[in-house]
């Protein structure tokens, strides 16, 4: 009897947070909602979440507050948002560090697939293989390739630092064109980018955003995209599979995630908002200006697609041996 009786409570306590759950839902959002950029302002994700949530705000009645928590490859601010309350309250865009990460970081505080609830991918912000133009001798990836196989170790590649796309993207053409071609990681792509122009350093897989005014004026040369396609940015550029490495590519992504546990109502509320504000005419501009081509997905797709990028880069990192310097 006594074992009835307490699932019998069980069973109303059950109800009872469903309801509560459903409630909530129907009251979401009632106050601000905290929206985390686990990096510095200024950079491609800041300005998608900004946009994002100025536009979401209007469809939802409610501000979205852009919060800037950096450090450590975006670990600073997706532990603080895995230890938020799972109320919709507090969300987080997030990049494919989300999936290069545990390969990188010994104890990073929290787990990217069991500590988030996906809401939804935002966009593709390809990068760009580029380097000076006063190298008149490089034209092509395949020119790339011939030196670089001629002259093994001697030419060199920048990124903004260990684990970024910009630095995955070499490492992956390196592994992927059979050449041996050294990292140079610099603290930002700001500083990566003056060793470039500079003559410094000999290539870069930039981020598009960052990388086309100087291309668009002459400073640097476009030589692929990294992306399976090609760029609407730069529709003249081939991709780096098309230009000589079959099978190449690197999508640089950016999603957005919740404390695991947030009701499902809620997500789902949150993922049209997402989706409706992506079809935005001032959005769908301040993507293009920074060479970001939305997407739009399920909670389901997100979850799929970084449980798959995490396969993907752990067996890069484990191959060409990268380490957090």
């Amino acid at each position: 009897m006594r074992i009835t009786q307490a699932f019998a409570r069980a069973a109303l306590a059950a109800t009872c947070l469903l309801g509560a759950a459903g409630a909530q839902a129907g009251g979401y959002p009632d106050h601000p909602v905290k929206w985390v950029v686990p990096f510095p302002p200024g950079g491609a994700m800041d300005a998608i979440a900004r946009t994002l949530g100025e536009s979401m705000g209007r469809a939802l009645n409610t501000t979205f507050i852009v919060e800037n928590r950096a450090g450590a490859g975006g670990n600073i601010g997706a532990m603080a948002v895995s230890r938020s309350a799972p109320d919709g309250y507090t969300i987080m865009i997030a990049a494919n560090g989300m999936a290069v990460n545990p390969a990188l970081y010994g104890d990073m505080g929290y787990d990217p697939q069991k500590d988030f609830a996906p809401i939804s991918l935002l966009a593709v912000v390809p990068n760009v293989l580029v380097t000076n133009p006063a190298r008149n001798q490089v034209g092509s990836v395949a020119d790339v390739i011939a030196q670089a196989k001629a002259k093994p170790g001697h030419y060199t590649f920048a990124s903004a630092g260990v684990g970024t796309s910009i630095h995955l993207a070499g490492e992956l053409f390196v592994s992927m064109a059979q050449v041996d071609m050294l990292h140079v990681p610099y603290k930002g792509s700001g500083p990566a980018m003056a060793d470039l122009l500079g003559g410094q350093v000999d290539y870069m897989f930039d981020s598009i955003t960052s990388a086309k005014p100087h291309i668009l004026s002459g400073k640097l040369k476009a030589l692929a995209v990294t992306t399976s396609k090609r760029s609407s940015a730069l529709p003249d550029v081939p991709t780096v599979a098309e230009a000589g490495v079959p099978g190449y590519e690197l999508m640089p992504w950016f999603g957005t995630f919740a404390p695991a546990g947030t009701p499902p109502e809620i997500v789902q509320k949150l993922n049209e908002a997402m989706r409706q504000a992506m079809a935005d005419p001032k959005v769908r501009g301040t993507l293009d200006s920074i060479g970001a081509e939305p997407i739009g997905s399920s909670p389901e797709a997100l979850r799929d697609h970084l449980a798959k990028e995490t396969t993907l880069w752990a067996r890069l990192v484990k191959e060409r041996n990268i380490k957090i310097q």
